[in-house]
């Protein structure tokens, strides 16, 4: 049951919502408009607000669908493995040859059943960090970071805890093409079109 378990938490994750609402409701591909990256921020960039939000919802509900589906199969250890399934189906989608996200909508998607506290927390910092330097992608980076210290802080299991330091790590080294261009003040701030 465990493996049929992580196996649909893969499948879940891979859904493209971004590339799904792209390319047949807009009529394109968007791993060939923006930053390339099939992920809510893009869809924001390339098609507007409701899409972008319809992407973000859809993509959190992934990982909340996947911590549920562990945690009544197999309790708080395999919701957080199933929970890295589809975080790790959304990066490397099946029907996307393997291309896809960075992961945070479904990770906040999934912390927000385990930890809903923690990710208040969390999300207050992202809208901070947005807000006062208009990157989406640094907002991400510090609240990926912060994540597990917070889910530690609140007493949450330590499959919990775990699953959010692995998610983090994950987060952030999906990032790595949006931490050179932070570096070399070539990022695309939030309102602008790339």
């Amino acid at each position: 049951m465990w493996l049929l378990a992580l196996i649909l938490a893969y499948l879940l994750g891979s859904l493209p919502t971004a590339f799904i609402v792209g390319r047949y409701i807009y009529g394109f591909d968007i791993r060939r408009r923006g930053s390339g990256n099939v992920g809510a921020t893009n869809a924001l960039r390339t098609m507007g607000t409701i899409p972008g939000l319809v992407v973000l919802a859809v993509d959190a509900l992934k990982g909340m669908i996947a911590v549920w589906l562990g945690q009544l199969i197999g309790g708080p250890w395999l919701a957080a493995l199933t929970a890295m399934a589809a975080i790790a189906g959304h990066n490397w989608s099946i029907f996307l040859k393997f291309q896809g996200g960075r992961g945070v909508a479904t990770a906040a998607g999934a912390v927000m059943v385990m930890a809903p506290v923690a990710l208040f927390w969390a999300v207050l910092v992202w809208v901070i960090i947005v807000i006062f330097s208009r990157y989406v992608s640094l907002g991400s980076i510090t609240a990926a970071a912060l994540a597990p210290f917070l889910v530690f802080f609140f007493h949450r299991p330590w499959p919990y805890i775990l699953f959010t330091f692995a998610g983090a790590a994950l987060i952030i080294y999906r990032h790595r093409p949006n931490i050179k261009r932070l570096l070399a003040g070539t990022e695309h701030k939030l309102g602008e079109r790339g």
